[in-house]
C-alpha cells in the first residue's frame, strides 16, 4: 500500500494521493510491512517515530517524492525577538514547547566528554550557521573570537541561556542584523526520525533533508542516539539524504539502553571507562547482540555534515554494516564540544563492517575505528584536510586530527585502495592491519603508542576483546602488542608538514617516531621484528615454563612489499622490496570546487617500472589475535585486482590506488 503526506494537505486526509495525510508522523503510525510512504516538499516540523517494522522481504520505505524536497527537522522557527542592548536580541520561550526534554536546561555530558565549558543540547540559527554557546551574558555583549574553531568569524555570533520560572530566555548576538525579519531558529526536539523503541527493523529512509536535532553525547558506553537511527535493530538502509546540523551525532548505528551501564563512569566515577565498555559488550551479547538480530545496515549517497560530534555513530549496533558513496564533512568544526569520541565516523566493534567509496573532508578526524575493527575494510575512500586549519589553537591531542585513527583493535582491518591526502594519514595505536594499494601523503603517528589508560604509578593496560570470525560472540581479550601490520604496493609521498603540526608536537613534547611523527612512510616501525626471528622464539627446543615470559608482549612482526617512497618519505629499516626514489620530486594537488575534485599530480612521470605482485588474502596471510584472515565478510578470499575506480588491474598491477594513472585524475 502506498500512503501519500503533504504538509500543506488539509486535515482529515485519508493518505490517498488525493487526500493526502499532513503529518509524516501520522504516517509513521500506520504504515506496516510491505508499504511506501511517500512525502510531497516541504517542512515537517516533527518527531517522527517508526511504530511498526518491515520484514527482509517487504520493507517499511519511506520516500520523499523529491530528493531532499521534504525536510524533517528538530527547530522551531522564532520571531518574537526584542532588541536588547547593542547587537544583542531576547526571546521568552515558553517551557512547555518543550514537553519533558528541554535543550536549554539540558548540558550535554557523558562518558569520556571532556570540553571544558559546558554547553546545552540546544542551538540557535541564523540561516544556515549554529551560533556558540556563552557561559555568561556578558561574553554576548562583548563576544571575542574563539581561535579554537575552525571558522573564528563565525565564533562572534553568541548566545546564552537562563531559566526564569517556567521561561526559557534565550540572548543571541546577532552582529548588525534583524531576527524578526531574518530565518532564525532554535532547536526543539531532540530526534528527527527515530524509533522509542528497539526492535523496529527494515526501515528505508530516502531522499529526505534530516536537520537540527538537539541530541546528546553518544559514547559507547551509553545509549547512543542521533537525528536519525534504526535505535536497537536489524536491515535499515538510509540513502540519498542530506543530514545536517545535529548538535552531536548525525546517523546513529549505536548501543541501547542498559540502564545499570549507562555513562556509568562519569556518574558513578569507580570503574574506568574502558571496564564499563568492556561489562557493557558482555551484557549485550548476553541480552542478544548477534548477528541475526542486529545490523546489516546501510548507509548510502548522503551528504552528512556541519554536526557537532560526528556524522555517523556506532557502537555495537553496526555490525555488519555498508556505509558507502558518502560525503562527509565539516565535523567538530565548531570545536564547542570535546572528547574521545569525536570524527566524521566514530563505530566501535565495526565488525564486518565495509566503508567504502566515501568522501572524507574538513572533519576534527576523518574515520575513527575504535575497538574491535574486526573483518573492517576502508576501501575507495578520499580523505583530505582533515587536520585543523592554519591559525587554530589545539587544545589537545585528540583535537590534531587525521584522515583515519584506528585504536585498541585486533584486527583484522584492511585499508586499501584510498587516497589519504592529510597531514597525519593514520593514528595506529592498534595492531592486525593491512595496508594495500593507497596513496599516502601524510604520516603516520602514534605507532607503538597510545593503548593504556594514562596511569603515572600502576600499568594500565587496555586490554579489549576479539571475536569468533564474521560473529558477534566474543572469543577472547588481550592488551595491544603492536605490529601484526601489513604494507604492501603502497606510494608514500612526503608532503611539506604545516607548523600547526610540527610547534603542537613540540610544546606538548610528542615528537618522534612513535608520538606526533613527521615522517611519511613505515618509518615508525623501526625496529618491529620479520616473521622468522618473531617465530624463531617460540619453538620446543626453547620451550621452559619457567622461562622469561616477556617474548609473549613484544611487538608483533610487520610485513611489507612493494611500496614506493617519493619526497623524503622513509621505508622501516626492515623493508624489503621497496622504491626509494631520491632523485625525483613529486608534485600532488589536489583541487576541489562545485564540479567535485580532482588530483593533480606528475607522479606516474617518475613511478619506476617494476613487477608488482598481485596482492590477495593469502598474501596477507592472518591476524594474529584472532586467528581470522584479511578476507570478505562471507569469508571468500579477496584479490586485489581492481583499483580505487572499480577498474580492472593487470596480472602486474601498478602500486598506489589508480592502475591508469594520468597527469590530472578527476576523483568525485
Amino acid at each position: 500500500m502506498q500512503i501519500y503526506v503533504a504538509a500543506d494537505a488539509p486535515r482529515g486526509g485519508d493518505g490517498t494521493s488525493e487526500r493526502p495525510l499532513q503529518s509524516l508522523a501520522q504516517a509513521a503510525r500506520l504504515a506496516a510491512a510491505g508499504d511506501e510512504v511517500i512525502v510531497a516538499p516541504g517542512i515537517y516540523r516533527e518527531y517522527v517515530d517508526p511504530v511498526n517494522a518491515g520484514t527482509p522481504d517487504q520493507r517499511i520505505i519511506y520516500r520523499s517524492a523529491v530528493k531532499n524536497g521534504a525536510v524533517i527537522t528538530g527547530a522551531e522557527p522564532v520571531k518574537n525577538w526584542v532588541h536588547w542592548k547593542k547587537d544583542v536580541w531576547m526571546v521568552r520561550i515558553p517551557n512547555g514547547l518543550f514537553g519533558d526534554y528541554n535543550p536549554y536546561t539540558t548540558y550535554v555530558r557523558g562518558d569520556w566528554y571532556n570540553a571544558i565549558q559546558p554547553v546545552h543540547t540546544g542551538e540557535i540559527y541564523l540561516g544556515d550557521k549554529s551560533f556558540y554557546e556563552a557561559a555568561r551574558l556578558e561574553e554576548v555583549e562583548n563576544p571575542v573570537i574563539y581561535k579554537g574553531s575552525w571558522d573564528q568569524e563565525a565564533t562572534l555570533y553568541k548566545w546564552y541561556t537562563e531559566q526564569d520560572g517556567d521561561t526559557t530566555v534565550i540572548y543571541a548576538n546577532f552582529q548588525g542584523a534583524d531576527p524578526n525579519q531574518e530565518d532564525v531558529e532554535i532547536n526543539v526536539r531532540r530526534n528527527c526520525f527515530y524509533p522509542s523503541k528497539s526492535g523496529v527493523g527494515y526501515i528505508t529512509l530516502s531522499g529526505f533533508k534530516v536537520t537540527r536535532a538537539a541530541t546528546q553525547w553518544a559514547p559507547p558506553t551509553a545509549y547512543q542516539e542521533g537525528m536519525i537511527g534504526p535505535r536497537w535493530s536489524r536491515g535499515w538502509i538510509i540513502e540519498d539524504c542530506e543530514v545536517a546540523h545535529s548538535k552531536c551525532s548525525g546517523i546513529s548505528l549505536g548501543k541501547y539502553l542498559q540502564p545499570n551501564n549507562e555513562n556509568k563512569w562519569c556518574t558513578k566515577f569507580v570503574k574506568d571507562g574502558t571496564q564499563n565498555e568492556r561489562d557493557a559488550i558482555c551484557q549485550a551479547q548476553r541480552e542478544g547482540w548477534t548477528k541475526e538480530l542486529i545490523g546489516s545496515h546501510i548507509i548510502r549517497r548522503c551528504d552528512i555534515h556541519d554536526c557537532g560530534q560526528t556524522g555517523i555513530v556506532g557502537h555495537l549496533g553496526c555490525v555488519f554494516s555498508i556505509i558507502e558513496d558518502n560525503h562527509i564533512h565539516h565535523i567538530n568544526n565548531k570545536q564547542d564540544l570535546a572528547g574521545a569520541e569525536i570524527g566524521g565516523i566514530k563505530l566501535h566493534a565495526a565488525i564486518d563492517v565495509i566503508i567504502r567509496r566515501n568522501h572524507f573532508e574538513y572533519c576534527t578526524r576523518g574515520l575513527w575505528l575504535d575497538w574491535q575493527a574486526q573483518g573492517t575494510r576502508v576501501s575507495q575512500n578520499l580523505f583530505h584536510d582533515n587536520m585543523p586549519p592554519e591559525g587554530t589553537e589545539i587544545t589537545m591531542p585528540l583535537a590534531l586530527a587525521e584522515d583515519i585513527f584506528v585504536e585498541v583493535s585486533h584486527g583484522p582491518t584492511l585499508i586499501d585502495n584510498n587516497l589519504l591526502l592529510s597531514e597525519a594519514a593514520g593514528r595506529l595505536s592498534t595492531q592486525g592491519l593491512a595496508f594495500v594499494h593507497n596513496l599516502i601523503a601524510g604520516t603516520f603517528t602514534y605507532v607503538g603508542n597510545g593503548v593504556d589508560n594514562g596511569g603515572k604509578v600502576f600499568p594500565t593496560p587496555r586490554y579489549t576483546p576479539y571475536h569468533v570470525p564474521h560473529r558477534t560472540e566474543v572469543d577472547g581479550f588481550m592488551t595491544i602488542l603492536h605490529g601484526d601490520a601489513r604494507f604492501y604496493n603502497n606510494i608514500f609521498v612526503q608532503m611539506p608538514v604545516r607548523s600547526i603540526y610540527t610547534e603542537y608536537a613540540k610544546k606538548m613534547n610528542l615528537e618522534g617516531p612513535g608520538w606526533l611523527n613527521e615522517i611519511c612512510g613505515t618509518k615508525p616501525y623501526d625496529g618491529y621484528p620479520k616473521e622468522e626471528e618473531y617465530l624463531a622464539r617460540f619453538t620446543a627446543e626453547n620451550y621452559n615454563i619457567r622461562e622469561e615470559r616477556d617474548k609473549y608482549y613484544d611487538h608483533l612482526p610487520v610485513y611489507s612489499g612493494g611500496n614506493v617512497y617519493f619526497n623524503g618519505a622513509q621505508p622501516y629499516d626492515g623493508e624489503e622490496d621497496f622504491v626509494l626514489d631520491t632523485e625525483h620530486k613529486v608534485e600532488l594537488k589536489l583541487v576541489c570546487g562545485d564540479d567535485g575534485c580532482r588530483l593533480v599530480t606528475d607522479l606516474y612521470e617518475y613511478l619506476p617500472q617494476k613487477t608488482w605482485q598481485t596482492i590477495s588474502t593469502q598474501t596477507l596471510g592472518m591476524a594474529f589475535e584472532p586467528e581470522e584472515r584479511f578476507e570478505n565478510p562471507d569469508g571468500t578470499e579477496i584479490i586485489f585486482d581492481t583499483d580505487y575506480f572499480g577498474q580492472h588491474r593487470g596480472i602486474h598491477p601498478v602500486c598506489g590506488p589508480f592502475e591508469d594513472g594520468k597527469n590530472t585524475i578527476e576523483l568525485v
